[in-house]
């Protein structure tokens, strides 16, 4: 009858050694709602090129060329074709996006002077309050030669906010 009296006392003791030893995971940082308006600085790095027509590929990036961009995200937090276009002249539109709970994509179309035909970047990553990092896949269908598939890897961060133009910056 005693042993009975503290049973439930050694039941909880267990139970609160059991559990001791493991500790709350950390809370995970929030996502941003949204791309943060404001001007980005963007590293990108060539990490493949690839000819997809056995021909010389028409780009004049090379495999671990690093290249460096400052564009602008509007005030709606619609990124800048600019961010995620591979050339400077390159004429670049948003096709499709998706920028919500900390993810990010992004389809565009390009054209480029003295080549018929398109240039198809595709953007995946993630984003924070300060800045996002991903992934782009570029597929080229020009009309004549010089088709390829090139991957950057892309970091941004933000610096502030956009001069008052608005308009995007020459390489630096």
């Amino acid at each position: 009858m005693r042993a009975m009296k503290w049973a439930p006392a050694i039941g909880v003791a267990a139970m609160l050694a059991a559990c001791g030893g493991e500790q709350a995971p950390a809370p995970k940082e929030a996502a941003a709602d949204a791309l943060k308006p404001g001007l980005y600085e963007v590293t990108s790095e060539v990490t493949a090129l690839a000819s997809t027509d056995n021909s010389t590929p028409f780009t004049k990036l090379k495999q671990g060329d690093k290249t460096v961009i400052k564009a602008c995200v509007a005030a709606d937090n619609k990124p800048a074709p600019e961010l995620f276009a591979e050339a400077e002249g390159d004429k670049c539109e948003i096709k499709n996006s998706y920028i919500r709970n900390g993810r990010m994509s992004a389809q565009m179309s390009c054209t480029r002077e003295g080549h018929s035909g398109y240039v198809m970047p595709a953007m995946m990553g993630s984003y924070s309050a300060d800045g996002f990092e991903g992934e782009i896949n570029t597929l080229t269908y020009f009309v004549e030669k010089g088709d390829y598939r090139l991957t950057r890897k892309v970091t941004a961060k933000r610096l502030g906010d956009c001069p008052a133009e608005g308009a995007a910056k020459a390489p630096a």
